[in-house]
């Protein structure tokens, strides 16, 4: 059971910035990962309909023996976790949540600024987690229709993704933010775009590590940390293939094979 899999999974590719976090801190565990970009973005879904499909992902990770899951998208988080966790109660289950606390710890000018999918922004969790970290502080908050979509064409240098960053980034510079949270897992894959641009002191802050610190934490106290040679990571997505294979040695650092998830 130590040298079963990690199932890893994401609306679609931003969960790889998870993912590279996971690899980084525990590199001798096997990574399963899915990416449901048949079904992205997330954000603008039911929660009915997230939900439905984290059931689906969970069932086909677990199947394959996966150990462990890890929900890498904040909106799949949002929706679905809570289920997951009464369906599968002995289960570690790791999942995502927008970096308010430590953003609020962070901040100077007491302004935090929140790029976000429009599905997190609305959720009770997240206002939950305003309430409990955020009092002292200003959060503006900002939802990021179609950045998502962008990242997932793997144009990192689109000057159509840039100037609808910049829409949705300067906003928030006006109102005072010296921290900006990102808020999905696909939006760390913009901090190169975003450092080339933003004042250095403009803090970035996303959730990444602190997933990957929780997970390792709870195989641990389960005595569930891989103890053999690595096995082989996989990759799964319930759109194209070849669309996430061009991206892979991008995002991921290496190219890989892509197989479709079946019965998408």
């Amino acid at each position: 059971m130590c040298d079963a899999p990690i199932g890893v999974f994401d609306s679609g590719i931003g969960g790889l910035t998870v993912l590279r976090e996971i690899r980084t801190l525990v590199p001798q565990e096997t990574l399963f990962y899915v990416s449901d970009s048949g079904h992205v973005p997330y954000g603008e879904k039911s929660p009915e309909y997230i939900r439905e499909r984290c059931r689906f992902i969970a069932s086909f990770l677990l199947e394959r023996g996966a150990k462990a899951l890890v929900l890498a998208c904040n909106t799949a988080t949002v929706a679905g976790v809570g289920e997951l966790r009464t369906l599968y109660p002995q289960l570690p289950i790791v999942a995502m949540e927008p970096a308010v606390k430590p953003a609020a710890a962070a901040t100077r000018s007491g302004v935090v600024g929140v790029l976000a999918t429009t599905g997190t922004l609305k959720s009770a969790r997240f206002a939950a987690l305003l309430d409990q970290f955020a009092s002292d502080v200003r959060v503006v908050t900002q939802p990021c229709p179609g950045l998502v979509e962008l990242i997932e064409a793997g144009d990192l240098h689109d000057p159509a993704l840039l100037a609808l960053l910049r829409g949705y980034v300067e906003p928030l510079l006006a109102e005072g933010c010296d921290t900006l949270i990102l808020g999905c897992t696909h939006y760390p894959f913009l901090r190169p775009l975003l450092e080339q641009w933003l004042d250095p002191s403009i803090s970035l802050i996303d959730t990444g590590a602190a997933v990957a610190r929780q997970l390792q934490r709870l195989l641990a106290s389960r005595n569930l940390l891989a103890n053999g040679p690595r096995g082989v990571d996989r990759f799964w997505c319930s759109g194209e293939p070849a669309a996430m294979q061009r991206v892979l040695p991008l995002l991921w650092g290496s190219a890989e094979p892509v197989a479709v998830l079946p019965g998408n």
